[in-house]
């Protein structure tokens, strides 16, 4: 682990301060007045060090400010998006959060998790509550249960038929129909691989 000077620790905590506070990324002249320095001089050779040790990043040239960078994820976890119909589509909302999810239930591909609202998946065994694990995919074959982004602003979960100039999200439950939309209103976001539940 690279070893900080005290200054470079400072800038450190600052950042780490103002995520917590969900206060954006401040700018050079800002960390500047924040840690009392005259001048971005000063603390260009600090900031260099923290870049170098991948701590923190630097921001686009306009803001000409830095950002922490994100600690990788443990490798049995997942980004969890939050949650998605299994019935009247939702937005799936990303959110900052991970969950652990074992290597049987993934792809080698990159995946995230949902967790299931509503019962029209219930026939397929994917009940409300449900997490389901979701290989990121812009494809997908007929008959595969899918993660659907209809009309660009509302997600849902259902199984796919794909024809000529049309599109069916097909629920299964018995007491809702299917919808069809044209292929240019409806957009591949994942592919169901794995589901888990808890009993409690």
């Amino acid at each position: 682990m690279t070893r900080l000077t005290p200054r470079q620790q400072a800038v450190l905590d600052l950042l780490r301060e103002r995520a917590t506070e969900s206060a954006p990324p401040p700018t050079l002249t800002g960390l500047c007045r924040l840690l009392g320095l005259r001048s971005r001089g000063s603390l260009h050779k600090h900031v260099q060090a923290l870049i170098a040790a991948g701590l923190v990043e630097p921001l686009d040239r306009q803001h000409g400010g830095i950002r922490l960078i994100p600690p990788a994820p443990a490798p049995d976890t997942l980004p969890f998006l939050g949650k998605i119909a299994a019935g009247r589509p939702i937005d799936a909302f990303p959110q900052a959060e991970t969950m652990t999810v074992p290597p049987h239930l993934r792809t080698a591909r990159p995946c995230y998790v949902l967790q299931v609202t509503g019962d029209s998946m219930c026939e397929a065994g994917i009940l409300d509550g449900d997490f389901v694990v979701i290989e990121h995919r812009d494809s997908a074959r007929n008959g595969e249960i899918v993660v659907a982004l209809i009309h660009g602003e509302e997600t849902t979960l259902k199984r796919i038929k794909q024809e000529p100039g049309r599109v069916t999200l097909l629920p299964a439950n018995q007491a809702l129909l299917p919808a069809s939309f044209a292929p240019e209103d409806v957009a591949i976001q994942g592919v169901l691989v794995g589901q888990m539940r808890a009993y409690r």
